[in-house]
Parts: C-alpha cells; sequence; structure tokens
C-alpha cells in the first residue's frame, strides 16, 4: 500500500507553512484538501496558497471548477487520486493538506460517500424546498437519515440536502454509506500529522490576525467583483468570509460589524475542526506556543515522516 503524509489541522493554524516544509526536505507535492480551494477566483477568502508559495511547492486540487458548478466528495477523492498516482509515479512523496476531513478520508479510503452522480434536478428541487421550508427538509432528514441527523445543523443546507438527495435516489440513508466506506480497506497508508497551538487564545488571535490581513489584501474588492460577476453562487456563496462580506455590500451592517462576524464564524469553524479531527485515530498533534517555535515543530515533523517512510 501506497504511503501519504497528511497535514491537517484547523483553519488558520499553519497547515500550509508546514506542508512546504515537508514538501521541500522529503522531495514531496502538495494535494490540497480544501473544499472552498478547489473554485477558481476565490483566492484571498479562502486563504489559498499564494503564487510563492505554490512556487515552493507544487500543489494539486486547486483552482479545480468554477463558482456554480457542481462538486462532490467523490468526485474530489477521484481527482485528488489521480493527482496523487501521478505524483507517486514520479517518484516523489505526497503530502495531503487540508482542513476538509471528509475530503481527506475519502481520499484515502478511495470510495464513495454515497452515488457517484448527482441528479441535477433532484438538486434542485431540493434547494427550492429549501428555500421555502427547510425546516420540513430537516423533518424528513431527521425520519430518513436519524444516524445522519445528529452528525448535522439544522440549518447545514448543504450537507442536508446532499443527505436527502442520496436518500431519495437510492433509498438508503447516506449514513449508510459511510460506514460501507469506513469498513472498506483504505487506498492509501496515512501519517495523519495535526498542527495547532497548545491555547485555543493563540489558535483564536491568529484567526482574527488573519481576517486583518485578508482586509488589508483586498478581502472587500474581490468579493465584490465575484458578485458584481455573478460568480458567489451555489456552494461557493457559503464560504466563510465571502458570505460576511455580502453583508455589508448588501446594506445590512457596517464593514467593521462584517469583519467581527467573519472573526467569529472562523473562530467557530475552528473548534468544529478540532472536533473532527480529534475523532481520528492514529493523528499526532504538533503543537506550539509561540510562532518562533514553529522550526521545531518542523523538524519534529520531518523527522517523523522520514521514520515513517
Amino acid at each position: 500500500m501506497e504511503k501519504v503524509i497528511v497535514v491537517a489541522g484547523p483553519t488558520a493554524a499553519g497547515k500550509t507553512a508546514l506542508a512546504i516544509e515537508l514538501a521541500q526536505a522529503l522531495g514531496g507535492e502538495i494535494v490540497s484538501a480544501d473544499s472552498m480551494q478547489i473554485y477558481r477566483r476565490l483566492d484571498i477568502g479562502t486563504a489559498k496558497p499564494t503564487w510563492e508559495e505554490q512556487q515552493q511547492a507544487r500543489h494539486h486540487m486547486i483552482d479545480v471548477i468554477w463558482p456554480g458548478e457542481e462538486y462532490s466528495v467523490s468526485l474530489y477523492a477521484k481527482q485528488a487520486a489521480q493527482c496523487v498516482e501521478d505524483i507517486l509515479e514520479r517518484g516523489k512523496r505526497v503530502i495531503v493538506c487540508g482542513g476538509t476531513g471528509l475530503y481527506i478520508e475519502a481520499l484515502l479510503r478511495g470510495t464513495d460517500f454515497g452515488p457517484g452522480g448527482q441528479n441535477t434536478l433532484l438538486r434542485r428541487q431540493l434547494m427550492e424546498q429549501w428555500e421555502k421550508d427547510p425546516q420540513a427538509l430537516w423533518q424528513e432528514l431527521m425520519r430518513a437519515d436519524p444516524e445522519k441527523s445528529r452528525k448535522l445543523h439544522p440549518q447545514d443546507q448543504k450537507r442536508v440536502v446532499r443527505a436527502l438527495e442520496v436518500f431519495r435516489q437510492t433509498g438508503k440513508p447516506l449514513s449508510w454509506f459511510e460506514e460501507q466506506s469506513r469498513l472498506a480497506a483504505p487506498k492509501y497508508e496515512a501519517l495523519w500529522l495535526g498542527v495547532r497551538p497548545k491555547e485555543r487564545s493563540t489558535l483564536y488571535e491568529r484567526i482574527d490576525h488573519r481576517v486583518t490581513k485578508m482586509l488589508e489584501e483586498g478581502l472587500l474588492q474581490e468579493t465584490r467583483q465575484l458578485w458584481e460577476e455573478g460568480l458567489l453562487q451555489g456552494t461557493a456563496l457559503q464560504a466563510i468570509a465571502y458570505k460576511e462580506m455580502l453583508g455589508f455590500l448588501r446594506g445590512e451592517c457596517s464593514l467593521e460589524e462584517s469583519a467581527d462576524l467573519l472573526r467569529r464564524k472562523s473562530r467557530n469553524y475552528a473548534k468544529r475542526q478540532l472536533t473532527y479531527f480529534s475523532h481520528v485515530e492514529g493523528l499526532r498533534w504538533l503543537e506550539y506556543e509561540k510562532p518562533e517555535e514553529f522550526p521545531a515543530l518542523v523538524q519534529i515533523a520531518t523527522d517523523l515522516a522520514l521514520s515513517w517512510l
């Protein structure tokens, strides 16, 4: 079984920096596992690796589709696997880097989390129903797939709709497909490395700093341009950062209120990521207190990878 290294963790923890260092030390390339960085033109708001960072180590699965295009976990797993195979065939190491745990696990297992195809008409019908009565769809999901509903928030439009789409297409709950995936033998053997500050307060400070930096780099202007060009639609519209900036552009709140909301939403997202990755068996957390400790953390990660490979 081929081996890959996974660098996971919450937003703003330093995943990209660590992955680049590992790629350089091990002669590897990076396969992104971020559900929003796959979209073209969504750059600042998704904290996409910069041009300079992508020159330091080759990145894959970034800028894959246009906002508004249909996409799924299954499709990501197939496309990312093609990247992994290409990297391995060229004798390079693979570093999977990102904070979308479902994407990472789908890639490693090489199995679907539901039917591979998507019924566009059914998806449209479900989205229209959601706009009219999201509570009715939530009640339907609780009846059809109680196990999945316990893991979702009632307002998680994307995942609620996807779960019902699977059930209506197949007559089987999405949780059944996910269980089959968990039982299947994994496609790749993985060394899971998680990166995070020791203190939650430090992570929140890093998130606040990132939001400030995004605004300085032109997040508002990027959002305005995407909005005016009609590119903020579908799943891309749900991306943290753009949704919050749209509140200001629509005159619903001040820019300061939008920025504060973005900081709060990002912290909540980081909490969910930490919870998700805390359940990954075998994940080794690499923690730091101050930025000056990061080089030592990189060395620890490199030593762990070399001894494992």
